[in-house]
């Protein structure tokens, strides 16, 4: 499944293009470089609405290898166990 990036003036000077491109896959649409929004076709987010009930399944969706994230590390010690 392709992913296209388009600018928000990409998209707002050529939105047929934009149309096309997601029936094939998501668009990504960038602001001053960064991903702001995605557009998708109905079919794809109905399928996605109804299917993905957990975190595992979301996490395991198309494209989803392609974000970045990076998650604090706690440096809290864990509490003790009471086997009181």
């Amino acid at each position: 499944m392709p992913i296209t990036t388009l600018t928000s003036r990409e998209l707002n000077h050529d939105i047929g293009r934009a149309k096309k491109a997601a029936k094939h896959g998501p668009v990504f649409i960038t602001d001053r470089g960064k991903p702001a929004h995605v557009l998708m076709s109905i079919e794809e987010y109905q399928r996605l609405t109804k299917q993905r009930r957990n975190i595992a399944d979301a996490l395991a969706m198309p494209g989803a290898a392609d974000i970045d994230i990076e998650f604090p590390r706690s440096r809290e010690l864990p509490n003790a166990a009471d086997f009181d």
